[in-house]
């Protein structure tokens, strides 16, 4: 396993990072496909095997019950210091008017939840969730550089916001001297490329760090366009993620099932093998609840696409309608 800087910092993280939205009780927020901590710790475990040393989640994953799973299975096995750990605040976690969002108030208050429910004294990389309207990004800014002072947070990052908004986050950071954003993670595959026109070209830029998330579009990219899966049945964002240019996005992926073929890999390989290959990229995001997911994953790294399969991967693509952000 490589491990690269994130971004301009000096924390280094593997080249792939486990994505532990999959694990968590299932009847507690809105996946019901989540694995439970007996099913979630051999994922863990061979994740840190193979030298997977980045684990994201965040505090609505599963209402919180994935923050604690992955926090009780990593401190069980694995010394603190050897490991990142990523979370993200946002989301609401209690009924009122503070319930949620990115205020001073809201921040500190699920920060400290985080930290309860991780079982650790710190969190590595503290991520906002999303872009929060209704409170003015120096209040958000000024709370989380408190966190890093502190020492209850080590590096800052943010996730799902417009280029020009985070462009402005990081100009009202440098200019009062708050910690800056170290990383963005973003929404980048075959099937969904927007990224590419100003955020990612911006990261570059400006030193930062960009972990991909959805990296094989929800498993569309695993698999023959009709055949379905648990996942794809009952997951309320997958439709609203890639459902609006459906030829275009067919024609991809039997273009990447040919490469496939060609090159007598998984289809998945090849996906993440683009991602992965990306100029400015850190590292993809992988979700694992099937032992395949993280071979697939680790066998990515190892292959390089000819500049030929990019071209072949890239030439259907067309412009998508900008999802997930505030």
């Amino acid at each position: 396993m490589d491990y690269m800087r994130l971004g301009r910092s000096g924390l280094k993280i593997s080249r792939i990072v486990l994505g532990c939205m999959s694990y968590g009780v299932g009847e507690r927020g809105n996946h019901p496909w989540t694995l439970g901590e007996s099913e979630s710790r051999p994922f863990i475990q061979k994740a840190l095997d193979c030298g997977i040393n980045c684990f994201d989640t965040a505090n609505v994953y599963s209402d919180g019950t994935s923050e604690e799973i992955v926090g009780k299975i990593l401190k069980e096995i694995v010394p603190r210091d050897e490991i990142v750990i990523a979370t993200k605040v946002y989301g609401r976690m209690r009924q009122g008017p503070n319930g949620a969002g990115l205020s001073r108030k809201a921040i500190l208050a699920e920060a400290e939840a985080s930290l309860r429910r991780l079982g650790t004294d710190y969190i590595d990389l503290y991520q906002i969730h999303f872009w929060d309207n209704d409170t003015p990004i120096d209040e958000t800014l000024e709370a989380l550089n408190d966190l890093v002072r502190s020492g209850k947070v080590r590096y800052i990052g943010a996730s799902n916001t417009y280029a020009w908004q985070f462009a402005k986050a990081l100009y009202r950071a440098d200019a009062n001297s708050w910690a800056r954003f170290v990383s963005m993670q973003c929404h980048l595959n075959l099937l969904y490329r927007e990224e590419e026109r100003e955020m990612l070209p911006l990261c570059r830029d400006e030193g930062v760090g960009v972990i991909a998330f959805s990296p094989l579009a929800r498993g569309r990219l695993t698999r023959p366009w009709t055949e379905k899966s648990a996942r794809s049945e009952t997951d309320n964002v997958t439709s609203q993620f890639y459902g609006h240019a459906e030829a275009a996005d067919r024609s991809i992926v039997d273009v990447l099932s040919d490469i496939a073929t060609e090159r007598r890999v998984a289809p998945a390989h090849i996906a993440l093998a683009w991602v992965a290959g990306k100029d400015g990229i850190t590292a993809p995001i992988i979700g694992a609840t099937k032992p395949q997911h993280l071979d697939d994953a680790i066998a990515a790294l190892g292959l390089k696409l000819t500049s030929e399969e990019i071209a072949r991967l890239q030439e259907r693509y067309v412009p998508h309608r900008v999802v997930g952000l505030k």
